[in-house]
């Protein structure tokens, strides 16, 4: 499994719960498009409308853009394709307070192309900087420990 793109902010700014596997139903010059790493999955995210995940706001540019077409919208809204039974239990999880369907990332499976989503919880602004403080420790600890080595 070759993974063409990370969403980086997603651990950042949401808690992850439970991670799903979908495919994503897409146009011939957009699977190219992607298979040269050309798609942008931060900002983007995944909605349930009638019994069907739909995914938001990724941006996938046109493979050739000379030759693509004059209506291509770039950051369509794409149908992600699951089980029933998988999309039922997402149904119930983002019915839960506060939990949102966000794509971490899209990769390479067996030929075809495939996204992860995740059910996720918003953290607080509190949390983030607790994180960036416990980063920033961590960092001050490990160059004293190498400066304490080199003397």
């Amino acid at each position: 499994m070759k993974t063409i793109a990370k969403n980086k902010r997603a651990s950042f700014d949401y808690e992850i719960l439970e991670k799903y596997e979908a495919g994503i139903e897409l146009l011939g010059q957009e699977v190219k498009s992607i298979r040269n790493g050309r798609i942008s999955i931060s900002g983007s995210f995944a909605i349930e409308k009638n019994s069907q995940v739909f995914l938001i706001n990724a941006f996938i540019p046109p493979y050739q853009p000379q030759n693509a077409p004059k209506n291509y919208d770039p950051s369509r809204t794409r149908k992600l394709l699951m089980h029933k039974s998988e999309i039922k239990k997402l149904i119930g999880k983002t019915r839960e307070k506060g939990l949102t369907l966000i794509p971490l990332r899209v990769y390479n499976k067996g030929g075809k192309i495939k996204i992860e989503i995740a059910t996720a919880k918003s953290k607080k602004k509190i949390d983030k900087r607790e994180k960036i403080k416990e980063k920033e420790i961590e960092r001050e600890i490990e160059r004293e420990v190498k400066e304490k080595r080199y003397k």
